[in-house]
C-alpha cells in the first residue's frame, strides 16, 4: 500500500494510523535513557514536537496495549528497555502559551495550560489514583504538580516538555524586554514551577524530564529552579536523534520512488536538489555526515510525490519567520547587525568562539555582537564548519539571508526584471541575462559594499535573483563538489520542463581595478581574453558533470568582474 508524505504530522500515532513514511530514530531512545534531565535544542522544523510524541507514546503505561501496533516495526519495538510503557507521562507544550497580555496574563495561560494537561493526565490515571487527586484550577499549575506528585507513590510521573522557550522568545523578538525580565525573575511563576520538578526528581517521584525547544537563553534564567538539566545538545552521540542522515534520505527516496513508481532516471537530479537546499548542517563535530533539515524536505517530498514534478518554491515559507530574529537584532544594533549580514551573503562565513556554544548566557549577552553568531546557530540559520567558522548550511539559508541583504540596503528586487527574465526564457542567453542583473540590480549597490564584493557576492545574489524568477524552469547549483574542486555557479533545467537536460557550468572570477591592472597590465576589459588556467578549471569540474550526466546538454561559461569596470562573459 502506498505510503504518505508526513508533512506537517506532529502527531505520532497519527503518522502510524495513516500509514506515513517514517525515518526510525527510536534506537536513540536507548541512549537517551544514558541522560538525567535531558535538554535538547534544535532549530525549528527538526521534528523536535514528533520526537516528543514518540517519548510519550514509548513510555506511557496507558500504551502499554498498543506497543506492537506503534512500535513493531521499529527499532525500539524489537529492543525495547525495561522501561517502556511504565510511567504516567505529564506532556507539555509551551508553544500554547499566549504571552500577548501583561505578566498576569500570561502566567494565567501558563497555568491553564498546565492545569488542563494535569488533569487529563490525572483523568487517565484514574485506576491507579482512585479520586485521591482533584485539580484544581483556580491554583497555579507548581501547587496542582505537588498535589499530583504527593499521591503517585508506587508509579513515577515521566514529564515532556516541547517548545519550552516558545512563548519567552515571543516576549523577545516582540522587544517586551521588561515582560521577559519579569518572567524569569525570582519571584515569577515559572521558577517555582521547575523546582518542583527538580524535587520530584530528587525524591523518585519524577523518572526524567525531557525538555526541547530552539534556543538556550531561558534555560540559563531559569537555571536556579532547575539547576540540574543535563545540556546534551552539543554532544556527539545526540547529534543525528533529529535531522536526517544521507543514508536515512537514501532509503527513503528509495521507498517513494518504489511506491510512487516515480522514473528512476529523475533520482540524481532529485538527489542534488534536496542535498543543496535541505542538507549541510553540523551541530558538534564535522567529523560525522551533515544532516537534513527533516521538515523542510518533507516539504519538498510532499509535493514532488503529488505531482512528479520538481515544486517551484523550494523553501517552506514558515521558515522564513526566523527573520524575527534577524530584525530583532537590528533593533539593537543596526550598524553591527548589517556589518553582520554583509559577511554572510559577501563570504558565506562568520567567526565565532566556539565556548560560547556551550557556555551558559542571558538574554542581555545574547544580543552582543559577539553573541551574533551563536544565535544563529542555534537558530539553524548557521553551522559548523571548523572549530573557528560558522557557515551558512545551504541554498535555503542563503536565500534568506540574500533577501535580508537586499532588505537592509534598499535594493530592488520585486520590479524592473520581468523583461530581461522572459526574454531569457524566450531565448536564454546568459551574456544579457548576466548584463541585465549588473544594469539592474549591482547597480543599486552601495558604495561601501561594492568595495567589498567578491565572487561569493557574485554567484549568490546572481543565483538569488535568478530563483526568483525563473524556477518554474531551472533549480541551481551552488559550489557543487566534483573530484577537481567545486563549480561556482551551474543552471539546471528540470527535467520535466521545456530546458530538461541543459546545464550551465559558470565560474566567476572578480578583481578589483588595481588587481586586475597589477595582474593582466591592463585597465580594461575591452580586447581581454579568457585566460587559459581558468578553462582548465571549468573543464575539470565539467568533466566530472559528464560522468555524472553523459546525456546532458552541457555549457561552460567563465564571468569576469572587475571592480566599477564591468564585466564579460565567456563561453568556454
Amino acid at each position: 500500500m502506498k505510503k504518505k508524505i508526513p508533512y506537517g504530522i506532529a502527531n505520532y500515532a497519527e503518522l502510524v494510523e495513516k500509514n506515513c513514511y517514517f525515518v526510525d530514530k527510536t534506537k536513540y531512545i536507548e541512549t537517551l535513557e544514558t541522560a538525567n534531565n535531558p535538554v535538547f535544542l534544535r532549530p525549528r522544523k527538526f521534528g523536535k514536537s514528533l520526537w516528543c510524541q514518540i517519548l510519550e507514546c514509548y513510555y506511557s503505561i496507558h500504551q502499554k496495549d498498543n506497543f506492537e501496533h506503534l512500535f513493531g516495526n521499529t527499532y525500539i519495538g524489537q529492543h525495547p528497555t525495561p522501561s517502556r510503557n511504565s510511567y504516567f507521562v505529564l506532556a507539555l507544550d509551551f508553544s500554547a502559551i499566549d504571552p500577548s497580555g501583561p505578566m498576569a496574563e500570561i502566567e494565567a495561560s501558563f497555568n491553564h495550560h498546565c492545569n488542563v494537561k494535569i488533569n487529563a493526565m490525572v483523568a487517565q490515571a484514574e485506576p491507579w489514583l482512585q479520586q485521591r487527586v482533584k485539580i484544581d484550577f483556580a491554583q497555579s499549575a507548581s501547587a496542582n504538580l505537588i498535589s499530583v506528585l504527593a499521591m503517585l507513590k508506587a508509579y513515577k510521573l515521566y514529564v515532556i516538555i516541547d517548545e519550552y522557550d516558545n512563548f519567552a522568545n515571543k516576549l523577545v523578538t516582540a522587544n517586551k524586554d521588561h515582560l521577559y525580565r519579569e518572567l524569569t525573575a525570582d519571584d515569577s511563576f515559572m521558577k517555582p514551577f521547575f523546582k518542583v520538578l527538580k524535587e520530584g526528581r530528587k525524591d523518585g517521584t519524577v523518572a526524567n524530564v525531557f525538555i526541547t525547544g530552539v534556543l538556550p537563553i531561558t534555560l540559563d534564567d531559569i537555571a536556579s529552579g532547575f539547576n540540574i538539566a543535563n545540556f546534551i545538545t552539543l554532544e556527539t552521540k545526540f547529534e543525528a536523534m533529529l535531522g536526517f542522515t544521507q543514508s536515512e534520505v537514501d532509503s527513503l527516496l528509495d521507498d517513494i520512488y518504489r511506491d510512487y513508481e516515480i522514473a528512476p532516471s529523475t533520482r540524481q537530479e532529485v538527489n542534488d536538489i534536496i542535498k543543496n537546499h535541505y542538507n549541510g548542517y553540523h551541530f558538534s563535530t564535522t567529523e560525522s555526515e551533515s544532516l537534513y533539515n527533516s521538515t523542510i524536505l518533507m516539504y519538498f517530498l510532499k509535493g514532488f510525490c503529488e505531482y512528479r514534478t520538481i515544486p517551484k518554491r523550494l523553501i517552506d515559507l514558515n521558515l522564513k519567520t526566523d527573520l524575527s530574529w534577524v530584525r530583532r537584532l537590528t533593533a539593537s544594533h543596526p550598524e553591527k547587525t548589517a556589518a553582520f549580514v554583509d559577511q554572510l551573503t559577501l563570504h558565506n562565513t562568520t567567526p565565532y568562539n566556539d565556548t560560547f556554544l556551550v557556555e551558559k548566557f542571558n538574554l542581555f549577552q545574547f544580543f552582543e555582537e559577539s553573541y551574533f553568531p551563536v544565535c544563529f546557530f542555534y537558530l539553524g540559520m548557521l553551522t559548523i564548519q571548523d572549530d573557528f567558522l560558522l557557515r551558512l548550511p545551504n541554498l535555503n539559508i542563503r536565500q534568506i539571508f540574500v533577501e535580508y541583504f537586499n532588505e537592509l540596503h534598499h535594493i530592488d528586487v520585486a520590479t524592473r526584471y520581468a523583461d530581461m527574465m522572459q526574454s531569457f526564457v524566450n531565448q536564454p542567453n546568459l551574456e544579457r541575462l548576466f548584463a541585465g542583473y549588473w544594469e539592474k540590480y549591482v547597480s543599486q549597490l552601495p558604495e561601501a559594499i561594492f568595495q567589498q564584493v567578491n565572487e561569493n557576492f557574485y554567484r549568490t545574489t546572481f543565483f538569488d535573483l535568478c530563483r526568483q524568477y525563473l524556477s518554474h524552469w531551472f533549480t541551481w547549483n551552488v559550489e557543487r563538489s566534483y573530484p577537481q574542486g567545486k563549480s561556482d555557479l551551474e543552471f539546471v533545467g528540470k527535467y520535466h520542463e521545456q530546458f530538461a537536460g541543459l546545464r550551465w557550468v559558470i565560474e566567476f572570477k572578480y578583481y578589483s581595478g588595481a588587481e586586475f591592472k597589477k595582474k593582466f597590465k591592463r585597465t580594461s576589459l575591452k580586447d581581454f581574453k579568457v585566460q587559459t588556467e581558468d578553462m582548465q578549471q571549468i573543464a575539470g569540474y565539467v568533466e566530472g558533470l559528464r560522468e555524472e550526466y553523459p546525456q546532458a546538454n552541457i555549457r561552460q561559461f567563465v564571468i569576469y568582474c572587475v571592480g566599477h569596470q564591468g564585466f564579460r562573459v565567456f563561453e568556454v
